[in-house]
């Protein structure tokens, strides 16, 4: 018997997103490539634990990189970015198909969107992609939801769009550091929703793994 993978070597750990066994050397390099690994699934987790240990850098051509965030804007808006990072996870679990790259490509796109908007012209280009596009218009509905109730309270002071614009790169950022590059990955969005363990509208859908 041999992995059905690569038909070649034996196969050694059961796989819960396969449905049976394949050799170690393919879980490691198909894992969250062509394998949509469930988040719950143990050697995935162990992946993570080794890969979170190692510190990661943004490489030089990262989009966005030469904006400088400054140092007061997440500590002032710190509820705006907690219920930011909260729509997206909640946008992820009903969306369970979405990975870290949807996510990204939607907040590259609408951090664009915002910075374009802080100069005064109104200029708006969403993800081609469905997922990220979707993510995108719902961010857009929330954070205008948000700007109505400020401008409905007159004491309240009405968002800037650059502060949006930093507060959606630095979000950004936060997930080229979170997630692995892996094409399935969803270590950003794991991330995310471990940061509101108490929501029930966050709840892990019921284990994907098929005891062997």
């Amino acid at each position: 018997m041999s992995c059905p993978i690569c038909d070649r070597r034996k196969p050694a750990r059961f796989c819960p997103a396969k449905g049976e066994k394949i050799c170690a050397v393919c879980c490691g390099t198909e894992r969250e490539v062509t394998i949509d690994c469930p988040s719950d699934c143990s050697y995935l987790i162990a992946a993570h634990r080794y890969e979170n240990g190692h510190q990661c850098s943004l490489p030089a051509d990262t989009p966005l990189l030469g904006e400088k965030i400054p140092q007061d804007i997440v500590y002032t808006h710190q509820q705006l970015m907690a219920a930011l990072a909260f729509s997206i996870a909640k946008f992820c679990a009903v969306q369970p198909a979405a990975v870290d790259t949807d996510v990204l490509a939607a907040l590259q796109s609408l951090a664009q969107t915002y910075k374009t908007l802080s100069t005064g012209i109104i200029y708006e280009k969403p993800p081609d992609a469905p997922l990220p596009r979707e993510l995108y218009a719902a961010l857009v509905g929330f954070i205008s939801e948000i700007k109505k109730q400020q401008s409905e309270r007159a004491s309240s002071a009405i968002l800037k769009d650059s502060e949006v614009f930093y507060l959606l790169v630095f979000l950004y950022r936060m997930g080229l550091l979170r997630t692995n590059g892996r094409p399935r990955s969803r270590c950003f969005i794991e991330f995310l929703r471990g940061q509101f363990p108490k929501s029930p509208e966050l709840q892990r859908e019921e284990s994907r793994i098929i005891v062997p």
